[in-house]
């Protein structure tokens, strides 16, 4: 062999390798295009997870094409401009999942122990201002100096984009691909003010609670299915026909309380935010009946979190 043909020969054989591990980079998936079909997945659009990994729409979708065709399987069907897993899809989504949140807990232990005592909760903005403060302070006594950054906010909340750990929540707002508990079933009860009680101690009837003044609570259109006056009386027995829509109305439950409080009339309140009232007097219950909600709180976590006793501990 020439000296001359040896080295074109190696010449060869280097780009033959060179080729070679450029089609393994090409064909080996890219941490973000398993990012994009994660979140999409998990979140159940490409706008979605587009919000979440701040990038586009476009560019999620190509991401999550171009990882289809590197695997040669489809992950997603589409329809309508909808997305809706396929068997392969739904088959590589718990192992995905489970490999970012992995991921995210060795980058948690790494930031070392301060990351350990600081953890981020989310609430409804009424159970921000009306429940969870009466709490914290027994909470933080127990187990030292933690940093509560607590949201008030409505669902659906961005877990990844804002490091939420804790979600409580109303209803059944699901999150995919994160733990969810069921935590507390909860009632209403009429309460009002101990001064719009007759003096003398004489009783107060369910047919009586109409004319101390009725405060109703108007969800909004956006709001899960909560007791009225109407479907408390109904359940209750007596029908108050035509004499419930009278009265003061609020637009959120912790302002029903308030009117309560301040004694304008008598309100269906939760449980979880008249605790305190009915401790320190302010209000009363007229009546022992009560109504329970249609749906139970719920608790949900990154699994991620998990990995903090601080977060076990809440």
């Amino acid at each position: 062999m020439t000296v001359t043909t040896e080295i074109l020969l190696k010449k060869r054989e280097k780009a033959h390798n060179k080729k070679e591990k450029l089609m393994e980079t090409i064909m080996k998936p890219s941490l973000r295009s398993l990012q994009a079909f994660e979140a999409s997945a998990r979140l159940g659009s490409f706008a979605a997870a587009a919000d979440e990994l701040s990038i586009t729409p476009a560019a999620v979708s190509q991401l999550v094409r171009g990882l289809e065709q590197q695997l040669g399987r489809q992950l997603f069907a589409r329809a309508n401009r909808g997305i809706s897993l396929t068997e392969a899809g739904q088959d590589v989504l718990p192992r995905l999942t489970r490999a970012f949140d992995e991921i995210g807990s060795v980058a948690s232990r790494l930031s070392g122990p301060a990351s350990q005592r600081r953890i981020t909760v989310s609430v409804p903005p009424s159970m921000a201002t009306g429940w969870l403060p009466y709490r914290l302070p027994a909470f933080l006594h127990a187990y030292g100096a933690i940093d509560i950054h607590l949201r008030g906010e409505e669902d659906p909340v961005d877990f990844d984009g804002e490091r939420i750990d804790v979600r409580l929540t109303y209803g059944a707002f699901g999150y995919g691909g994160r733990d969810t508990v069921d935590v507390a079933k909860d009632y209403v009860y009429p309460v009002c003010s101990p001064k719009l009680v007759p003096p003398g101690g004489a009783t107060v009837g369910i047919e009586d609670l109409d004319t101390l003044g009725l405060i109703h609570t108007d969800w909004g259109p956006r709001a899960a299915i909560f007791p009225t006056w109407d479907s408390f009386f109904a359940a209750s027995g007596p029908r108050l026909s035509g004499r419930t829509n009278s009265g003061t109305v609020a637009n959120s439950s912790q302002a029903s309380v308030a009117l309560a409080v301040a004694g304008i009339g008598v309100a269906l309140g939760q449980g979880i935010f008249i605790e305190t009232h009915l401790k320190d007097g302010s209000l009363i219950r007229p009546v022992a009946d009560r109504y329970p909600l249609a749906e139970p709180y719920r608790l949900t976590t990154r699994r991620v979190s998990m990995s903090s006793q601080s977060v076990r501990a809440f």
